[in-house]
């Protein structure tokens, strides 16, 4: 048997860790979650977590090779949007 263990790996991040994930602020997540525009989130309870997977999916949207690149889709700011 080994005497280290294996390190555990988080599958559900809270706010303040995804933020750092993704290299946003925590309230700037906590907008684009007001608004619709972030990423998937669950709430367990009274908290609000995300999965890393869905971290991953929704920063993948905004992934460009060259400024001509269309892309898959656009990343909407931290602010209402208009309809």
């Amino acid at each position: 048997m080994s005497d280290f263990a294996a390190p555990i790996v988080p599958r559900f991040l809270k706010t303040p860790d995804a933020a750092v994930h993704l290299g946003l602020s925590a309230r700037t997540l906590e907008k684009h979650r007001c608004y619709g525009t972030g990423p998937v989130y669950r709430k367990l309870g009274g908290r609000i977590v995300y999965a890393m997977e869905d971290l991953n999916a929704w920063a993948e949207i905004g992934r460009r090779h060259s400024t001509s690149d269309p892309g898959k889709g656009t990343i909407l700011p931290a602010r209402p949007v208009q309809r």
